[in-house]
């Protein structure tokens, strides 16, 4: 297939441009060249521009046809829109990867026509994260409004893998390796969900070949997952028998003023981000979704070198859990 992918070089893209090329087909890169600019160089064609300024998207994509165009870095609606005017039909079948961040469930074990978040007025023009859901909800309108049935749109969970610049399991794969007790915040039984970039990519693809559109949810193969069973998994996958986890309150935490940057994945007790991680997964894992287990992530993630996450410090670790001991 003739695939264009806008972006493709950072994490989740850079996955999906490795699995494109891997099974044969001809990439084409739109990117600012900002990041990974070195990337595939000799094995995709590279169209630099900012898909933010219109003239200059317009012309880089005068010429091309493709079999599909992935969006992979859609975050604000006329983006969408503006690639939809630059491609007229020239690419394919759209794809758009989206978020879970766009639910706003009422329930655990919601599918993927769950109620999504929605605007009391006017969306707003820049991304926020208090913005990011709502703006992906109306990014996948954009899509089948302006592409069509055929669209295919992704909503992954928490990514994690290889290239993460996040460091999302980067930090617990770390830690947990270097042993001994391992600070984990809050309730162990919280929901928990996540998804290899790797696997997302084959899904993504498998679909494009088959022709399938429509929406899907990439939230592991279980609906009932916990943060206990993550963090028990991280422990397989790196070796590290000896480490011990002492769970502590989320209201101990947050009074210390620990937040999740430090601690990543940490819902911080959030009833609403609690019950976004309780997805059902069905509907993806009968359209051909394959999960790896958390421990081989893991695994590779700590093989991919030192800790890239600005998490917690080893100090820090220590200082909190002698005040947890001593309460």
């Amino acid at each position: 297939m003739r695939i264009l992918m806008i972006g493709g070089t950072k994490f989740v893209g850079r996955h999906l441009a490795t699995a494109a090329l891997a099974a044969g087909h001809e990439l084409t890169l739109l990117h600012r060249g900002r990041t990974g600019a070195d990337l595939f160089e000799s094995q995709a064609r590279h169209l630099l521009a900012d898909r933010d300024d219109p003239e200059a998207l317009t012309a880089a994509l005068a010429e091309g046809e493709w079999d599909a165009t992935i969006d992979v870095c859609a975050y604000l609606p006329g983006q969408v829109t503006a690639l939809a005017d630059a491609l007229g039909d020239r690419g394919g079948q759209f794809v758009l990867i989206s978020t879970s961040s766009v639910y706003d469930p009422e329930a655990p074990g919601f599918t993927e026509d769950g109620r999504v978040h929605e605007f009391d007025g006017p969306a707003p023009t820049e991304l926020t994260d208090a913005a990011y859901g709502g703006l992906k909800v109306l990014c996948e309108r954009v899509a089948f409004d302006r592409f069509g049935p055929s669209t295919l749109v992704v909503r992954p969970t928490y990514v994690i893998g290889p290239w993460d610049h996040h460091g999302t399991l980067d930090y617990w794969a770390h830690r947990v390796a270097r042993g001994g007790e391992v600070l984990a915040p809050g309730d162990p039984d919280a929901p928990m969900q996540v998804i290899d970039a790797r696997d997302i990519a084959a899904f993504t693809l498998a679909a494009v070949a088959d022709g399938r559109g429509g929406t899907y949810h990439l939230v592991g193969a279980s609906a009932t997952g916990t943060f206990r069973d993550l963090l028990e998994e991280v422990r397989t996958g790196v070796g590290a028998a000896d480490a011990t986890f002492t769970w502590v309150d989320d209201a101990f935490l947050i009074e210390a003023g620990v937040t999740s940057a430090a601690l990543p994945l940490w819902s911080q007790g959030d009833p609403a981000e609690d019950l976004t991680s309780t997805a059902d997964p069905a509907a993806s894992l009968r359209a051909g979704l394959r999960v790896r287990p958390v421990a081989v992530t893991a695994r590779d993630v700590l093989a991919g070198g030192a800790a890239t996450a600005k998490a917690m410090s080893a100090e820090r670790e220590a200082e909190l859990l002698a005040s947890w001991h001593a309460r």
